[in-house]
């Protein structure tokens, strides 16, 4: 079900001092969107197909018909979800005020569909791209009685589901922590009368509303402060604080350090020795000075982070190239090195001769403990308190969704690598689906124990009602996968018969850290209930 915002959007009254114009109207057949920056706002249309749609850190599965509203700044980016064709319209439009002054479009997110869409957008797209100015001016015309359209309030037969009302008024404030809200706006958005919709938001999401846009806006600032040289007066105005003074109180009473301490802090140079140390960073919202990346065996950081650390170590199997890395190191004179204790015979030596040196016990200690260890570390336990209590929701509100889904339905997680199928294949699968989202984890053997060979005759003995599957990508296993999986041991699991065969990539679920831990249970809510939650976007 979509979440229907043109009935839910605060009053139009905004609409009456606006200018709107059309910049750009596109169609995109292929229905692929490098990840970009919008300048303008835009809506951004599914004409046939079914797709995914990345809209700044949100990713959502998009069908036909659906209509996206984007502020500017915001970066989005589209790819077909299978094999079927799918397209979109990209549609551009600037809003002013009567005094020439940029403006918010007073909508964003998800639009409820409308029979017109289609017919709509390659109306303007015709007149835009085909035609002379006169034709171009229709498209004006033509944009204005589609957004119309998009906003007009939808008929409701029933009355609304309070969790996706609270959804969508989490979903504006995400978009808009930077305005003026208030209660009563947030309720109409919801349809909720303020003292309902105030209760019942703290009872789902264990925080109140105006703690909640106060988290937002910090978090943001703390991005800003720890990526950029913005005066912290710009910081607090751009997060939606008018008075400095007030935005340095608020922030000190979050994490404990003033906005100026936050930013000398953040300034070190930290090095992440091994890739699970760059998730816990991330989620201390401290950028790595230096840590492993590659395209294939730290793909995320590689893809989302590549252009801001600045020293890219190499990330091939085990740390093998441990020598070259520290040479890299001696080099760039880091002011800190953190590092599990995974170390060749004198690596320890040479890392303790270039910086000071965190070593973490890997196996001692599990996830939470080391991102406190080294917030410790780094002066930034705030930071990691915030970020757990942030992941503490949203893992309810996914445990709560994975429930609803699966009942009592087993789940076998799998990994496949040369011939062999291996039982619980990482120590953070483990702990995700049997403790953290409390699913019907199979135990293949008296004790969950993870990495264990299983053969095709338990497999099938155990025959699970759901498999996570994990498969390496190398020619090898490929080849024996392909044999395999043609087999009719296989083929006659229920799993695979009612297509319930999930396979999991191995970035992030081969990486143990509370950044790979958020991600892990994003991807996880994706695949068994069609959508990610919108609790940990930010």
């Amino acid at each position: 079900m979509h979440d229907a915002y043109s009935r839910s959007l605060p009053p139009f009254h905004e609409l009456d001092s606006l200018w709107i114009k059309l910049v750009d109207a596109e169609w995109i057949p292929r229905g692929r969107i490098k990840p970009r920056l919008v300048d303008s706002h835009a809506v951004l249309t599914v004409k046939q197909g079914r797709g995914r749609l990345t809209i700044d850190l949100r990713d959502c599965r998009a069908d036909a018909g659906v209509s996206y509203l984007v502020s500017p700044g915001q970066t989005i980016a589209a790819r077909p979800d299978g094999d079927e064709a799918f397209s979109l319209y990209l549609v551009r439009f600037r809003a002013r005020r009567e005094d020439g002054s940029e403006a918010c479009f007073p909508a964003s997110g998800e639009l409820a569909p409308q029979e017109t869409t289609a017919a709509s957008c390659e109306t303007l797209l015709q007149y835009w791209t085909e035609g002379g100015p006169l034709e171009r001016f229709r498209a004006q015309a033509v944009l204005q009685e589609w957004l119309y359209a998009l906003l007009k309030p939808v008929p409701r037969v029933s009355s609304p589901n309070s969790r996706t009302a609270l959804e969508r008024t989490k979903s504006y404030i995400d978009g808009h922590y930077h305005e003026n809200l208030t209660i009563e706006q947030l309720a109409r958005i919801a349809e909720l009368s303020p003292k309902y919709y105030v209760d019942l938001f703290k009872k789902t999401y264990g925080l109140s509303t105006i703690d909640y846009v106060t988290e937002a806006r910090l978090n943001q600032a703390k991005r800003m402060i720890a990526q950029s040289d913005m005066k912290l007066s710009d910081v607090a105005h751009q997060v939606g604080y008018q008075d400095e003074f007030y935005f340095s109180r608020k922030f000190k009473q979050t994490t404990g350090l003033t906005p100026s301490a936050y930013a000398r802090n953040r300034r070190r140079k930290f090095a992440a020795y091994m890739s699970p140390i760059a998730g816990h960073l991330l989620a201390l919202n401290l950028m790595p000075y230096a840590a492993p990346l590659h395209p294939k065996w730290t793909s995320h950081y590689y893809n989302s982070y590549r252009t801001d650390i600045p020293l890219h170590l190499s990330a091939y199997r085990f740390n093998e190239d441990w020598e070259a890395n520290i040479a890299a190191l001696t080099n760039a004179r880091p002011d800190a090195v953190i590092t599990l204790d995974y170390l060749h015979p004198g690596e320890r030596e040479r890392l303790e001769a270039l910086a000071p040196l965190l070593v973490i016990p890997a196996k001692e200690t599990d996830w939470r403990q080391q991102l406190r260890v080294i917030a410790r570390f780094a002066n930034a336990d705030g930071d990691a308190e915030s970020w757990l209590a942030q992941y503490e929701r949203k893992l309810r509100l996914v445990r709560e969704s994975v429930r609803r889904e699966l009942g009592d339905e087993s789940i076998l997680p799998l990994s496949f690598f040369k011939g062999q199928f291996y039982y619980c294949p990482t120590r953070g699968m483990t702990e995700i689906v049997g403790q953290e989202l409390r699913l019907n984890l199979l135990r293949a053997f008296e004790d969950i124990r993870y990495n264990v060979p299983i053969t095709a005759e338990k497999i099938a003995e155990l025959d699970a009602d759901r498999i996570l599957l994990n498969i390496c990508q190398e020619p090898e296993t490929l080849a024996e996968w392909r044999s395999r999986q043609a087999s009719s041991l296989w083929q006659d699991l229920q799993a695979v018969r009612r297509n319930k065969v999930y396979e999991l990539p191995s970035d992030p679920w081969r990486e143990y850290s509370a950044h790979a831990a958020g991600r892990m249970t994003d991807d996880l809510a994706r695949r068994l209930c069609g959508d990610r939650p919108d609790e940990f976007r930010r």
